[in-house]
């Protein structure tokens, strides 16, 4: 999917010294949507609406001692969901292998012009903030939420045009083996909504056991400092 017009970004490396004087309209491809894509899309606004409700409540009645994570709280002992994707240089990223790492999870359009630019400079800067031996404990991981305009050339420049080489890996395929990881972790993708700036784009963070411990969102509490934070409680819990 290919969206038309200048990016907000523009040719600039880092939105987080520098934001758009005003947010672009939404920047349709003209496709009309199906019905099953249309009830794919309210399914999972209406499954992120849910987890905003849980994570307020959790928030509020959840146990005193929950660390103080910058992010929203999210539902009650939620684990890293299953999955086997390659990454944009071909390699496999098996959530089964990852270890006792922290993980980062985050869906991306590279064409996107709202969130996905920020949340790929937050991420890779808040990374930056951490001390060697805690990144070589972190996975940050980008699942494509549009395979048909996501691919290499496309990820690379997306990548490197926010600085996030080495930092971030985009995870890319085919529909048919991206759509059930995005069944499973509940989002909705641009290839459904048919916009390009229209998707799920949290930032789930998943301690050392696979539990999901927070949510930053672009625009709420999403910065580089606070992926830097919330990582560091991620790696001692």
């Amino acid at each position: 999917m290919r969206a038309s017009g200048a990016s907000v970004l523009g040719e600039e490396q880092d939105p987080w010294s520098r934001r758009p004087k005003s947010p672009r309209p939404l920047r349709w491809t003209g496709r009309p949507m199906s019905r099953r894509a249309g009830i794919a899309v309210l399914a999972a606004l209406a499954v992120t609406a849910a987890a905003g409700i849980v994570a307020i409540a959790a928030a509020v009645l959840g146990p005193a001692n929950r660390a103080a994570y910058a992010g929203s709280a999210p539902p009650t002992g939620e684990q890293l969901p299953v999955f086997e994707l390659p990454d944009s240089n071909g390699a496999t990223v098996r959530s089964g292998e990852l270890g006792r790492k922290v993980v980062i999870v985050t869906f991306l359009d590279t064409q996107c012009r709202d969130a996905c630019p920020l949340i790929a400079a937050a991420l890779a800067r808040g990374l930056d903030r951490l001390r060697p031996e805690e990144r070589g404990d972190v996975v940050a991981l980008g699942i494509s939420v549009d395979p048909t305009g996501d691919d290499q050339e496309s990820v690379r420049a997306f990548l490197a045009r926010h600085r996030a080489e080495a930092r971030l890996r985009y995870l890319v395929a085919e529909e048919a083996v991206l759509r059930p990881v995005w069944d499973e972790f509940g989002v909705a993708s641009s290839l459904d909504s048919g916009a390009d700036n229209l998707h799920s784009a949290p930032v789930r963070i998943y301690d050392r056991q696979g539990t999901w411990v927070t949510t930053l969102r672009a625009g709420v509490d999403l910065t580089p400092d606070a992926v830097a934070h919330d990582v560091r409680l991620a790696l001692g819990a």
